[in-house]
């Protein structure tokens, strides 16, 4: 982040992004993403696979932000795009257009047009893991990509939307890291759930920051969709109100 060339808001993110791309941190989940990217799901096979750290999707001054859990293997994994190419993330931006989040209802690829508005999408951990469920040492790991990019939102940044409860739990301590108070015990995860942060003041470095609302609600996972756990109007309803708190139109 000390390149001399990066000299805004968007080169920073873009710069963070271009390096994250590269981590191989993690060997297990470089292993499994590269795997999956070579053995491919059958319905793919003619496709090039991404198979690297999936970096967030949106505009370097989004005021809202939706973190979710990690890359889908032949989702985000495949295109390289967050909640892009599958079923979850057709549930996902679906809603967000119909919110006013996004210019079109659908994510196929990287090419397809789609543009978010006032809004990133990005997650705790960006490398695909097996069975869907990273280590508490990879989240950890993972941290400080998610802790920077949230510090670079921070000048804009009003909102957050937790997509399940590993999200929440892994978006507190680096909500802490990237300059807002998370109170102790922390909040707990619910759908539905608002908690508001107040920027921490005793950390002179951390830049101009406003009082953050983080929104949970449940995954947009299949488990949850096709049971009715999460419905259409549940995921609406969520994203409408941290559209409203964000001051985004909606």
């Amino acid at each position: 982040m000390g390149d001399a060339a990066v000299t805004g808001p968007r080169d920073a993110l873009s710069a963070l992004d271009a390096e994250l791309i590269e981590c191989r941190a993690c060997p297990r989940l470089v292993a499994w993403r590269e795997e999956v990217g070579r053995v491919k799901r059958a319905a793919f096979r003619d496709e090039t696979y991404w198979a690297r750290p999936v970096p967030g999707f949106g505009p370097h001054d989004a005021r809202l932000a939706v973190v979710g859990l990690a890359p889908a293997a032949h989702g985000a994994n495949r295109t390289g795009r967050m909640f892009t190419g599958d079923r979850s993330g057709d549930v996902l931006y679906a809603s967000m257009y119909r919110v006013g989040l996004a210019n079109q209802p659908t994510a196929t690829s990287l090419d397809d047009g789609l543009a978010l508005l006032g809004t990133r999408v990005t997650s705790p951990v960006h490398c695909a893991p097996p069975d869907n469920k990273p280590t508490p040492a990879e989240r950890d790991t993972c941290r400080h990509w998610l802790a920077s990019e949230l510090d670079l939102l921070a000048p804009t940044l009003r909102a957050v939307v937790v997509l399940g409860g590993f999200g929440w739990q892994a978006l507190m301590p680096v909500l802490t890291a990237a300059g807002w108070i998370v109170p102790r015990p922390r909040p707990r995860f619910g759908h539905g759930v608002e908690v508001v942060l107040q920027p921490d003041e005793r950390e002179p470095d951390a830049g101009p920051r406003a009082p953050l609302h983080v929104f949970g609600c449940y995954h947009v996972s299949q488990q949850n969709t096709f049971t009715g756990r999460l419905t259409p109007d549940m995921l609406d309803d969520v994203l409408r109100r941290a559209a409203l708190v964000s001051d985004l139109p909606a």
